[in-house]
């Protein structure tokens, strides 16, 4: 999974293009570059011992100079033009690193992301003119086909949600079930101290796990009826019913979950028990219902609509209810809306917003729900990530047989990058269990269940 460029025998470490270029990168970030740098013409240069970020092409160049920023990186990346030989996670580690202690732009002097690919005039200005002895200059190149653009139309409306939604998971279910494998779980696993990323069966055991953590949070108990938002491939629905004979109705807005979905639910012998639809949780009517699951979805909500989640499932719970809400939050520190769109905004999640913790739990509190119990469950994802990359990375002809090596690439990077924000603490994944009161009663036991 690591490509290295047609140049002959070996890399050159004279005078050629890497070493003009990275000179001139080094200047603009203030201090040496964190990667090696390979370039189209054979030559090399950076520090050794690192991943070699090569540059297949001129047009990776004119990428960076176009959007000097992620989404210059990401569009080089997913066209092919540029790509890392080595390690893909100690890479994305050292530029997330470099933007962390970059230089910022003269006019944006509020703390947040920063570029490795340098923006400020001078810097800029030399690689400009050293980009046109090297014949690198054009127009801008199209950005590839797998990037994502909804149209106009309000954020977070139904509408656009559903194809926001659509365009990340209805790229087909051969692809997930490649990715999944027998789980059918797109969300973080529950892993114990011996878990092995590497080890399928690891994997498919720590969903598991974490399917029955979500049961047991929630109490669930033969004949109580379960809702679950963003139900997915219906991984949870399927469990619950099986596991603790609920009756289960599961909600996504993707077509593709719901025709498979509903294919489990057959094959499982369980239509007396779940019921999958294929709407948004807005639409939802049919309460009460005893306990509601709301697992990786909440991140397509937006900060815009959260007070509308949080009011409609407390509205569809019964008095004594219980919502697990498990999301992947922001820091606080961090904008929620950068003004230059991310990788993971044009090609994983477009209109995504990840929140903090503290105002997911005010915002649901302010509906009406008492909080009970937060878990963190920050390395479970990173481990989680790097077994999806592992599955990816083993069948990668396979994936790239069935959505292209554009798409396939989106994926690998996506992933790792998700797994190095997880791993430092970039990013934070937390389940929340909230009640709805019964005339103050909570019914969750006086000792923590788990």
């Amino acid at each position: 999974m690591t490509a290295r460029a047609d140049h002959g025998p070996g890399p050159r470490t004279d005078d050629g293009v890497a070493s003009r270029l990275l000179q001139v990168v080094g200047t603009a970030i203030g201090g040496p570059p964190p990667l090696r740098l390979r370039a189209w013409d054979g030559s090399e240069a950076g520090p050794d011992g690192t991943p070699v970020l090569v540059l297949k092409r001129p047009r990776a160049l004119r990428r960076l100079l176009w959007s000097p920023d992620e989404l210059g990186l990401g569009r080089a990346w997913v066209s092919g033009d540029l790509d890392v030989e080595g390690d893909l996670y100690e890479a994305v580690t050292a530029v997330l690193d470099a933007r962390a202690t970059g230089p910022q732009d003269d006019h944006e002097a509020a703390p947040g992301p920063r570029s490795l690919v340098p923006r400020p005039r001078a810097p800029r200005a030399r690689l400009l003119a050293e980009a046109a002895r090297l014949g690198a200059l054009g127009p801008p190149p199209p950005p590839p086909p797998e990037e994502v653009r909804l149209g106009r139309g309000r954020r977070h409306t139904p509408d656009r949600d559903a194809r926001a939604v659509r365009s990340h998971y209805d790229v087909g279910n051969e692809f997930y079930r490649l990715l999944l494998g027998p789980s059918w779980v797109y969300s973080c696993a529950y892993w114990d101290d011996d878990g092995d990323p590497l080890v399928e069966a690891d994997l498919d055991r720590a969903q598991h796990d974490k399917l029955e953590l979500v049961c047991t949070k929630l109490g669930l108990r033969p004949g109580m009826r379960l809702l679950d938002v963003g139900c997915g491939w219906g991984s949870m629905v399927l469990h619950a019913a099986r596991e603790h004979g609920v009756h289960a109705v599961g909600v996504t807005v993707s077509p593709e979950q719901a025709r498979l979905a509903r294919e489990r639910v057959r094959q499982a012998g369980l239509e007396r028990l779940v019921e999958i639809r294929q709407d948004d949780y807005r639409e939802v009517a049919d309460g009460p219902y005893d306990a509601i699951s709301s697992i990786g979805m909440a991140e397509h909500v937006g900060r815009e609509q959260l007070a509308v989640y949080a009011a409609g499932l407390h509205g569809l719970l019964a008095p004594g209810g219980r919502l697990l809400h498990h999301a992947i939050g922001s820091r606080g520190h961090e904008r929620l809306a950068p003004r230059r769109r991310s990788f993971v905004e044009a090609y994983a999640f477009p209109d995504g917003e990840l929140l903090p913790l503290a105002e997911t739990v005010t915002v649901l509190q302010d509906a009406g729900f008492e909080i009970r119990d937060v878990q963190a469950l920050r390395e479970h994802y990173a481990l989680t990530l790097r077994a999806w990359v592992a599955r990816l990375e083993a069948r990668w002809d396979d994936a790239v047989a069935l959505v292209g090596p554009g798409r396939a690439r989106v994926w690998r990077l996506y992933m790792a990058g998700s797994a190095v924000g997880f791993t430092g603490g970039r990013v934070g994944v937390d389940q929340v269990l909230a009640v709805r009161l019964d005339g103050g009663r909570s019914g969750v036991p006086l000792r923590r269940p788990v």
